[in-house]
């Protein structure tokens, strides 16, 4: 089919949920998609953080398809060898005990929340311990709880009234969270904001707000839904503060494109959700979990270097001196450029560019490649934000 054709499907068919490009997608291999024209896009968004090891990967199209060949979905009421074991390995990579999966980051960020509230049941029976506390600019999902933990007013327009239970803070003022009550249950944190522009917390901030939680006895829980699984050089940003979480969500890049996501806890919260109290059809399948030790089995070759490659990034971007960015940050290989310019204007002239990115915030393009991305291909991508970005 053509793009014409597709897109006239697209028109009768779904929903306009999206603000879509004038371009189809059909193939994708290493750090490259091609369209429907047969032109080709380096790609630096990793279908928002997903895809992480590119495309078409030999090791993940074996996993898979073995997987495939033996069994794809089971109930589960019963065991199943692959689950295990990704949950097993994901516990080592965390220094945490204990996983739930699921199938997106909203759902893992809805896991989180029942936990803490659950913990809080439990523990203090009797008391309104029940508020869990975000930071004003996070992004935590779109489902309706999700929403009401995001402390960005714009997500909440036409759907009130949202679920209670949240309070934003903001971000870097300690004396905002030692002022508040005793209904108080967990604070959740992003340890970078993605959607809010790719701000990094501050680590004494971080910090500060655990050694408040361990005091209080509030869980300290971290959405890693974006900054995990080795985005930003580690196997989850918080292992670059110096801090453990009571609980950590993630999804996006854990399993190659395929749904998967999930929550590990600390030996604290390991058994706070017994058989009936959470569940899910779809999380954590053979055939997710197959593809997800892929990954992690392909990423941990990659580990080691993603820092750099994040690093050489990011100051090639500012040594090149473009008028427009007036900021580069972020951490490992999650980036943004904070400009002058409209950011969704620069994003489409990228994308005319042959490059694919995201926006962030209301002012910065944000940069997600796929973490086996090499110097030699951020260096065309360089190149191509150089010409396109002199010209705004």
């Amino acid at each position: 089919m053509n793009f014409t054709d597709i897109k006239q499907i697209y028109s009768q068919s779904v929903m306009p949920t999206y603000a879509r490009q004038e371009i189809c997608f059909v193939r994708g291999e290493g750090v490259y998609l091609w369209d429907t024209e047969g032109r080709r896009y380096l790609d630096l968004s990793s279908g928002i953080g997903v895809n992480s090891i590119g495309y078409s990967h030999p090791e993940w199209l074996k996993a898979v398809h073995d997987q495939a060949c033996k069994l794809v979905h089971v109930s589960n009421l019963f065991y199943t060898e692959p689950g295990g074991i990704l949950a097993q390995k994901l516990c080592v990579l965390s220094g945490l005990s204990s996983v739930f999966f699921a199938n997106s980051g909203a759902e893992a960020n809805e896991g989180l929340v029942k936990l803490a509230r659950k913990y809080s049941a439990d523990t203090y029976p009797g008391c309104r311990r029940h508020t869990i506390v975000t930071l004003l600019q996070s992004f935590h999902g779109r489902t309706h709880t999700t929403l009401a933990a995001t402390g960005q007013e714009s997500f909440h327009r036409h759907f009130q009234p949202l679920t209670p239970g949240f309070c934003h803070v903001p971000m870097g003022d300690i004396a905002a969270l030692e002022i508040l009550g005793d209904d108080i249950c967990a604070v959740l944190l992003e340890p970078i904001q993605g959607e809010g522009g790719v701000i990094p917390l501050p680590k004494e901030y971080v910090k500060a707000v655990a050694r408040l939680c361990k005091e209080r006895d509030w869980l300290l829980l971290m959405d890693e839904v974006q900054t995990g699984i080795a985005r930003c050089g580690t196997w989850f940003d918080f292992q670059n503060y110096d801090v453990i979480p009571d609980a950590v969500s993630f999804a996006k890049g854990i399993a190659g494109g395929l749904p998967l996501g999930g929550i590990i806890a600390g030996d604290k919260l390991r058994d706070t959700l017994g058989p009936g109290l959470h569940a899910t059809t779809f999380g954590g399948t053979p055939l997710c979990c197959a593809a997800g030790l892929s990954v992690l089995n392909i990423l941990e070759k990659e580990l080691e270097t993603i820092a750099e490659r994040g690093g050489y990034f990011k100051d090639k971007l500012i040594e090149m001196n473009i008028p427009c960015i007036k900021e580069t940050r972020g951490r490992g290989l999650m980036i943004a450029a904070d400009i002058d310019a409209d950011p969704k204007q620069a994003q489409e002239k990228l994308l005319s560019a042959g490059l694919v990115c995201l926006t962030a915030g209301s002012s910065a393009i944000r940069f997600l490649p796929p973490l086996v991305i090499s110097k030699n291909e951020l260096d065309q991508g360089l190149d191509i934000i150089q010409k396109v970005l002199y010209r705004l």
